[in-house]
């Protein structure tokens, strides 16, 4: 899996406004991965809310809860949630009735800015995810705080 670190500091030195500069990212991951969706959503306010997304479909909550849906979850815990089955796990917010794999990675802030946003990768396939994936979402958030 190639890491597309190069792509998205370019994309975080370009003059571009934020939603774009977030879809760029999005589609860097998505392709590097060879994920079916992937969505940059930022938390702040007590909201999680979608920056920018890559991928089939415009998600079906595009704002939220910070207490709500695995996003909420892995904001919570601070740490990425990866769920095999979505449809056996209640905290799922049904973004595409086709998901059935997600993972949700935290991005940090600067020191003690904590969560300030989540990278969500949707997958259609059962137990979709990795400790390769895990990794690879890890390094891109570590990549893209610079977003904030």
């Amino acid at each position: 899996m190639r890491l597309p670190l190069d792509q998205i500091r370019e994309v975080l030195l370009s003059d571009a406004a934020l939603p774009a500069k977030a879809e760029r990212i999005a589609d860097h991951i998505r392709r590097s991965g060879g994920y079916r969706w992937v969505g940059i959503y930022e938390v702040s306010g007590g909201e999680i809310a979608i920056l920018g997304w890559s991928g089939t479909g415009v998600p079906a909550h595009p704002r939220f809860p910070v207490t709500q849906g695995l996003c909420g979850a892995a904001v919570a815990s601070r740490s990425t949630v990866i769920v095999a089955d979505v449809t056996a796990d209640p905290r799922y917010l049904t973004t595409f009735g086709s998901t059935r794999s997600e993972m949700i990675v935290p991005v940090f802030g600067a020191a003690g800015l904590g969560v300030v946003g989540v990278i969500d990768v949707e997958s259609e396939r059962l137990n979709a995810f990795t400790d390769e994936d895990r990794d690879f979402g890890e390094r891109c958030a570590s990549a893209i705080a610079g977003l904030w």
